[in-house]
């Protein structure tokens, strides 16, 4: 009898053990797929090219172009633009087997009509009538200004001139992985869209300087809806033309790596925009073109269409979509958004309180297939490439290796911990905060399981909710936050938006996060403009001079994050793991817990500082102070005396076991940061 496989994912975990079939069936099932994919193409590489079938395709040969579009329900398919006067019925594309439907163009006839920057749409008979519509694998789309409508554009440049960036390695060059999100159209302080060049001139050198070594870039590909922060994608392939050409995003990238900055890109497969007039939605008249039908095929939470994972032709799509922006522009990675809806049926809204919520029907097994397939294709084209999942649910497996029986990102975004601290801002009294609850969301992570930390990204930033810096401080960031000003709010404010960083990098994962401004407590929220609001782009911006302002403290802030990015780097805190703990002193607020030679003591307390506190220390030896929260640089009351030099010492307890010691002055809302000497 055939020994029954076990997995090495179940293998090491017992608590996977009861549900090992299914597991085993999710293995089989992406194993099933990646073999039919090897035996028709040889590898997941060479399969996921629909970019160069699809679309437009000069061909040599026969001196002309091609164009390819995969409508299997179609009636009747013509294409049309300023190349042949807009005549809707003129030139009608012929159907295959397949259902992709095709046409040639030789250069003779239109080579002088069809050039660089033409318009042109499809015209598509089918069960939803005629429609103008935009091909999917347009690459690029354009708004008009006085129709508003969106057309694609016939796009086909000079060759991009790389340079070096060819051979820029993101795990060589960006670790720990320090990660800047970032909106290219809202990234600008004056009030309107930014570009892709004032990106690489004005704020690719402030990631620089701050020490960041990775941007994640939100809201690359087409969307109609501005306000959507990207997340309604239209067209799959096309950079979103409002913030410049495909090139101009190219050049940004180029100049990101030559500064070793890497750039992930933030890859929206979960939904898509129901738009039948810019997206992807019946485009081929039918209801189950690139998504289920009826309900099946509908995210109602965020009312948009959802993907048909299972079928072979939108397999096909995403994965080729996956290639084509690291294939053509260079991009390091990705962080896919929405896998908790991709990969369940209910979209993740369910609470996650037993085992069977991760492996019973509620699971869409197509969308791990995907998700794994994605993962093999992205390391198998780029092995140093970084992928990251966001995924509330805490899916078992999503950052195991794949053949261990994992789906195989290399990293989870850590979202319970900007959870647990807005919680904890907003509803419990500094005096009753919990430490053990503090450091049981920080270090909650299996090892082996990569987290990027972060206390909050953009969706903290939104307009309904708060980021730190405003939940904190509120109306008093509007007239207290000069240096001069003496304010408790703000006191109190400038001190927890430090040490909330400190505890979330120093304790939450190996890579961390920040999302662009935050890390000088950047005021306000982020509001696009909509009806609601007038139209106003006054909260859909950056406001960067007030921290280049000496005058006010949201430089203080920016500095000392500064200092934080280069204390983690020099001394490696992202790598060591998971911290130690020595001390949970509940009636002083205290926590102590090392990074290899570093000593991190945290007194969350809002008024009791304590001279000569003791505390247990790792080793013996000699203790600096290398790093506090209440400096005067970085708008602290400098109350400890950063070139005292702590000198440990021993004690037995009762069972014989010496223990070391030290004394310090424990300052209240402080954190710490010393140092061992030999």
């Amino acid at each position: 009898m055939e020994k029954k496989r076990i997995l090495p994912i179940v293998e090491s975990d017992e608590w996977l053990q009861p549900v090992a079939g299914e597991i085993e069936l999710r293995h089989s099932l992406y194993e099933q797929k990646m073999a039919a994919i090897e035996e028709r193409c040889g590898s997941i590489v060479n399969y996921a090219n629909g970019y160069r079938y699809f679309g437009w395709q000069w061909d040599e040969d026969m001196s002309g172009w091609w164009f390819r579009e995969w409508l299997p329900e179609a009636y009747d398919v013509y294409i049309f633009g300023d190349f042949n006067g807009w005549q809707r019925t003129q030139l009608r594309l012929n159907k295959d087997t397949a259902g992709v439907w095709s046409i040639f163009l030789p250069e003779a006839m239109y080579g002088y009509r069809l050039t660089h920057g033409s318009l042109y749409k499809l015209h598509i008979h089918g069960a939803n009538g005629w429609h103008d519509r935009i091909p999917a694998y347009a690459t690029r789309v354009v708004q008009d200004e006085q129709t508003k409508n969106y057309t694609a554009q016939f796009w086909i440049p000079q060759p991009f001139d790389w340079g070096a960036d060819a051979e820029f390695d993101i795990a060589k060059r960006c670790t720990p992985l320090l990660i800047y999100e970032t909106h290219v159209g809202m990234a600008q302080e004056r009030e309107g869209v930014g570009t892709y060049a004032e990106f690489e001139r004005k704020i690719l050198p402030i990631v620089k300087r701050d020490g960041y070594n990775a941007i994640q870039v939100m809201a690359i590909a087409e969307h109609p809806y501005y306000g959507s922060f990207g997340y309604h994608v239209s067209s799959f392939f096309a950079p979103s033309s409002r913030f410049g050409t495909p090139e101009e995003l190219k050049s940004l990238i180029r100049k990101a790596h030559s500064m070793g900055i890497a750039v992930i890109m933030d890859l929206v497969h979960a939904h898509y925009v129901k738009n039948l007039n810019e997206g992807i939605n019946e485009l081929d008249g039918s209801q189950h073109h690139y998504s289920k039908e009826g309900e099946a095929g509908y995210q109602q939470y965020w009312d948009s269409k959802t993907f048909d994972y299972g079928k072979h032709e939108v397999q096909h799509f995403l994965l080729s979509n996956v290639k084509y922006w690291m294939d053509e522009f260079h991009f390091d990675g990705y962080r896919f958004d929405g896998v908790t809806s991709m990969i369940y049926h209910h979209h993740g809204y369910t609470d996650f309180d037993s085992r069977e919520k991760f492996f019973d029907e509620g699971v869409n097994r197509d969308a791990l297939v995907y998700l794994t397939l994605a993962n093999r294709l992205i390391h198998e084209l780029r092995p140093a490439a970084i992928t990251i999942a966001e995924d509330v649910s805490g899916m078992p497996g999503m950052c195991h290796p794949i053949e261990d029986g994992g789906i195989g990102f290399d990293y989870r975004l850590g979202m319970a911990i900007p959870d647990f601290w807005i919680k904890l801002l907003k509803d419990v009294p500094d005096d009753d905060w919990n430490l053990d609850e503090m450091w049981g969301i920080m270090t909650s992570r299996l090892p082996g399981v990569k987290t990027v930390a972060y206390a909050e990204s953009h969706d903290q930033a939104l307009v309904g909710d708060k980021t730190i810096a405003f939940r904190l401080m509120d109306k008093e960031m509007y007239f207290a936050m000069n240096r001069a000003s003496e304010n408790l709010v703000v006191e109190r404010g400038m001190a927890l938006h430090k040490m909330i960083r400190l505890m979330t990098i120093s304790t939450g994962g190996d890579a961390y996060l920040n999302f662009m401004g935050n890390e000088f407590g950047h005021p306000e929220w982020i509001d696009f403009p909509r009806e609601g609001n007038d139209w106003s782009y006054a909260h859909a911006r950056r406001q960067w001079s007030l921290a280049r302002n000496g005058f006010l403290r949201y430089s203080q802030l920016g500095e000392f994050d500064r200092a934080m990015l280069r204390l983690v780097k020099r001394y490696k805190v992202l790598q060591r793991g998971y911290p130690w703990k020595w001390n949970t002193d509940y009636d002083n607020k205290t926590l102590v817990f090392s990074h290899g030679n570093l000593l991190f003591v945290f007194n969350w307390h809002p008024t009791a500082s304590i001279p000569d506190y003791i505390t247990e220390v790792p080793r013996a030896g000699k203790y600096t102070i290398e790093l506090s929260t209440d400096e005067e640089r970085f708008g602290g009351t400098a109350r400890q005396d950063m070139t005292t030099e702590h000198f440990s010492y021993s004690e037995r307890d009762a069972d014989g076991n010496l223990h070391h010691y030290i004394r310090l002055y424990n300052t209240s809302r402080t954190a710490t940061v010393l140092r061992w000497h030999r």
